[in-house]
């Protein structure tokens, strides 16, 4: 299918409201020229003390995000540039912004966070996060496989959206997106953060060469491979690497442990379409917002 699986949102209200942690995701559709039908559901922090004042006044409304499974991938970086308006738009109404304000970085695996002031009109910065103080800015990013990662300040009102793949994390994305967004106030032990849907240990295997640059960065990433049933290859875990490294910046982390090359029917898998020859794959994109 060429329709979208999966937006994840958040928009943060006052501190007083709380963090709004949201997901849509793909529901059953049939032929092209039907309509997908997408839910809103709650994208949670979990339930530990830190992040419970994070999830107040979740807002429960059920919402339809119309996806056109006609067209192209929705959130895919190319192709028609009149579907990829037609994303961007729909992804702005669901937290009721401007489509104009939808900021994301062009993406190259890179530590660069990016911290957004105001719309960006024209060519895209290069980067692989987006931070900003600014009410009714939505920051984004695309992902398939690696990892989205959504933070917040409730009570400076300071967010982020961070796309982690393996390079990103070890070289540090995350520590510079927690890093811009205190320069811009925010304090890190009220900054949370979460990991989302991303490819899970058991469908990452890599080669002896990946696991030899996380040992020789640091001894400790040992932990984060086990042996795969091939000599010589590892099974790496991403989500819970970024968890740990978030935690280590000194933010409240935790992963929603949801794999996007296990659950074909909810999210698009750059390894899964390229075990199986497939031409393209589709992107999931993920945002947060000061509202």
């Amino acid at each position: 299918s060429e329709c979208s699986r999966t937006v994840v949102g958040a928009g943060v209200a006052p501190a007083s409201r709380g963090l709004r942690l949201l997901r849509a995701h793909r529901g059953e559709h049939g032929a092209a020229g039907d309509r997908a039908r997408c839910v809103e559901q709650g994208f949670g922090l979990g339930d530990q003390a830190p992040h419970r004042r994070l999830l107040v006044d979740v807002e429960e409304d059920v919402a339809d995000l119309v996806h056109d499974p006609a067209g192209v991938a929705e959130a895919r970086e190319r192709g028609d540039e009149r579907a990829n308006h037609m994303v961007r738009r729909r992804v702005a109404a669901h937290f009721n912004a401007d489509a104009n304000h939808l900021n994301g970085c062009y993406q190259i695996h890179s530590a660069v966070a990016r911290v957004a002031e105001g719309p960006w009109h024209g060519d895209r910065p290069e980067g692989d996060a987006v931070v900003s103080a600014e009410p009714g800015l939505l920051c984004s990013v695309l992902t398939a496989d690696c990892a989205p990662i959504l933070m917040a300040d409730p009570e400076t009102r300071i967010v982020a959206a961070v796309h982690a793949g393996w390079k990103g994390a070890l070289t540090g994305v995350l520590e510079n997106t927690v890093d811009a967004m205190v320069a811009l106030g925010a304090e890190r032990g009220n900054i949370a953060a979460i990991v989302g849907p991303s490819i899970s240990q058991p469908n990452y295997e890599v080669g002896p060469e990946f696991a030899e640059r996380f040992m020789t960065a640091h001894p400790d990433n040992a932990g984060w491979f086990r042996p795969s049933g091939r000599p010589g290859h590892h099974l790496f875990d991403l989500a819970g690497y970024c968890v740990a490294r978030l935690q280590g910046a000194g933010v409240t982390a935790s992963a929603t442990g949801e794999c996007t090359y296990a659950d074909e029917a909810r999210f698009f898998s750059y390894r899964r379409t390229t075990h199986r020859g497939e031409s393209d794959y589709g992107r999931q994109m993920s945002a947060i917002m000061i509202v």
